[in-house]
C-alpha cells in the first residue's frame, strides 16, 4: 500500500474512492481536480493560501455605500402599485355615480319647475275670462254684436261677425276653382275662356 492510502484522515475513515450516502466525496478525498504541479510529493499537505488583502471601495470613502433601490423599497412600490390598481375601479364607478346623482338632481329640478308652470297654466285655463280672450285671439271668434276686423293680403277687410264679403268681379271661391280645375282636367267640361 502507498503511504497515502495507509493514512487515515481526522474522521478515522480510509480514504477510498468510494463516496457517502449523500454523494459528496470522502473528507479526505480532493473535491476538485487539482492541476498536477501543486502536488509534490505523496505525504505532503497543501500548503495554506495566503491572506490577500482586498480593500472594498465603500471602505476605501470611509462610510459603506448603500444600494440605491432596496428590497423592501420594490417591495414597497409594488404593494402600492397593487392598491392603486385594486382601488381604480371603484374609485371611477363611484365619481361616475356622484356625476350621474347631480345630473338626476338638475333633472328633478328642471321638472319640478315645468310641473309648477303647467298647474299655474291649468289655473288660468280654468277661469272662464281667460277661455273667451285666448278664443278671440287664436280663433278670431267675436260676440254677437262685436266687429271683426280681418287683414287679407295688407288691405282691412270688414264685415258683420259671421258674415264672408262676397268676391269681387265674378271669382270664383278657392274651393270652386279647384272643383273646376279638377272637372277639366278630367275631361267633364270645356275650359271658360
Amino acid at each position: 500500500m502507498s503511504a497515502a492510502r495507509g493514512r487515515r484522515n481526522r474522521s478515522g475513515a480510509a480514504p477510498s474512492g468510494r463516496r457517502r450516502s449523500t454523494g459528496r466525496p470522502l473528507s479526505g478525498a480532493p473535491s476538485r481536480p487539482v492541476p498536477a504541479g501543486s502536488r509534490s510529493g505523496a505525504g505532503s499537505r497543501p500548503e495554506p493560501r495566503r491572506a490577500v488583502r482586498r480593500t472594498p471601495r465603500a471602505a476605501a470613502s470611509g462610510t459603506p455605500r448603500r444600494p440605491l433601490v432596496t428590497g423592501r423599497a420594490v417591495l414597497l412600490a409594488g404593494l402600492v402599485l397593487v392598491l392603486l390598481l385594486t382601488l381604480a375601479g371603484p374609485l371611477r364607478q363611484f365619481l361616475a355615480g356622484r356625476a350621474e346623482l347631480t345630473r338626476l338632481a338638475a333633472e328633478g329640478t328642471a321638472l319640478d319647475q315645468r310641473a309648477e308652470q303647467l298647474e299655474e297654466e291649468l289655473e288660468r285655463q280654468a277661469d272662464p275670462a281667460y277661455t273667451a280672450r285666448q278664443a278671440r285671439e287664436r280663433l278670431a271668434y267675436v260676440l254677437p254684436g262685436d266687429r271683426l276686423v280681418v287683414v287679407v293680403d295688407g288691405e282691412a277687410v270688414e264685415g258683420d261677425a259671421g258674415t264672408v264679403p262676397e268676391p269681387v268681379d265674378g271669382e270664383l271661391p278657392w274651393y270652386e276653382a279647384l272643383l273646376q280645375s279638377v272637372a277639366v282636367a278630367d275631361g267633364d267640361e270645356e275650359p271658360d275662356g
